[in-house]
């Protein structure tokens, strides 16, 4: 028979057990409480931080959502448990459940479907064999094999002359979002410029600089090549000059520095770039400037080039005049960007005709409006240079006092 001593004590052991329960349980809904408060603040939660991410060349998926919630009231005083009755510790309760926030890439129009049944035809011979493009077989830096099932198709960014642009995200994690641009094998054929759009992908698929578009991977089908190249969200930004009609000394001079920090990241890999104007310019997410297509553009380690090529406006003397030319052509053309930044109009345009245009740039005659500052006049003098040696080096350019008056204090990302 028990003693009463010994009840005495299993009555007192119970109390201590339950009493550690109680504080276990505290415990657990203390730290419980406190993770759930510091998830809710987050600051990936804010529109903010989707913009960040898709600066980065693409759009991460899913993103984490807002939880439910779960806040759970904490007594002041653990309550004793009743001494005839052990209470359980409940498990804790599980981590609120991540809502993905799902980027939206716009309504599909059905546009591939619809040219693929009325445009191009499929190539043979040594144009197939040229238009085969796939960078997962690439010689250099391969990627992943691709298809076009592999992406979501939103909605049309532009056409182009050879295809359609379309915002694209792919469809296997993290789910990038892509602008996806359609070229027609049969009407390059006829274009006859098979090479130069070889030279064009090959060229852009190992750059990788911050203000240069980047070709993250190729693939084709019978009839068509796909360029998965990077989304630059704000667009063209030759659709903003547009709608300004100019931009202010400030807006220039950043877009400027910018320029000459990709141009000499070109240079340093001998790519001479040779159309660079507005058009062929886009912005990233957050305004910054990306240089892209690369269609007249060439890999020249010796520097010295005949071919007459890009944009009659932009043209240097030495191009204009049949002359060889080497990098400084570029130097000539951020130059006549720099005016048409400020002034809205490039600087050597004749109204008049095209021949009227050309003896303008072969004899330099530039004319800088008043409203342009000294330090701006100065820089653009500087730049349009009719010999290309005496035009100054983009190095210089970017420690020029209009550049560093208005640059940021992060600076242009080199």
């Amino acid at each position: 028979m028990t003693s009463i001593g010994a009840v005495t004590r299993q009555i007192a052991a119970l109390e201590i057990s339950t009493k550690q329960n109680t504080s276990s349980r505290t415990t657990t809904t203390t730290t419980t409480t406190t993770t759930t408060a510091t998830h809710q603040k987050k600051p990936s939660q804010s529109g903010a931080n989707v913009s960040k991410l898709l600066s980065k060349f693409a759009a991460p998926n899913p993103f984490p959502g807002k939880p439910a919630s779960t806040a759970t009231a904490i007594p002041t005083k653990p309550r004793p448990a009743s001494p005839t009755k052990i209470a359980a510790a409940p498990p804790p309760p599980p981590p609120p459940a991540k809502q993905p926030h799902v980027i939206d890439i716009g309504r599909y129009d059905g546009g591939l479907e619809i040219d693929n049944e009325s445009r191009g035809e499929q190539v043979s011979g040594e144009a197939a064999e040229d238009l085969a493009l796939d960078s997962s077989v690439a010689r250099y830096r391969p990627t992943q094999e691709w298809h076009l099932t592999d992406f979501d198709i939103g909605r049309p960014l532009g056409k182009g002359k050879f295809g359609r642009v379309y915002m694209v995200r792919t469809k296997c994690e993290p789910h990038y979002i892509l602008a996806m641009k359609t070229l027609y094998k049969s009407e390059i054929v006829q274009s006859k410029v098979e090479k130069q759009i070889r030279r064009e992908i090959e060229i852009q698929q190992n750059l990788r600089h911050p203000h240069v578009l980047r070709l993250y991977g190729y693939f084709h089908d019978e009839k068509r090549i796909f360029l998965m190249l990077e989304f630059a969200g704000k667009g063209e930004l030759y659709k903003q000059l547009t709608k300004h009609g100019c931009f202010t000394e400030k807006r220039s001079s950043r877009y400027v520095d910018q320029m000459a920090d990709a141009l000499s990241y070109l240079h340093s890999k001998h790519v001479i770039h040779r159309d660079i104007k507005p058009e062929n310019l886009l912005l990233g997410i957050n305004g910054e400037l990306k240089i892209g297509d690369f269609g007249w553009s060439v890999h020249a380690p010796g520097n010295r080039r005949k071919t007459l090529c890009g944009t009659l406006d932009y043209l240097p003397p030495e191009m204009v005049e049949g002359k060889e030319h080497s990098e400084k052509v570029d130097y000539w053309a951020l130059g006549v960007l720099t005016y048409e930044f400020i002034c809205g109009a490039p600087p050597f345009e004749d109204l008049s005709g095209y021949n009227a245009t050309y003896k303008r740039i072969a004899r330099v005659d530039l004319k800088i409006p008043p409203k342009v500052s000294p330090e701006a006049r100065d820089l653009i003098t500087k730049l349009l240079q009719y010999d290309p040696e005496k035009r100054i080096a983009l190095s210089e350019v970017r420690k020029h006092p209009w550049i560093i008056k208005y640059r940021s204090k992060s600076g242009s990302t080199s």
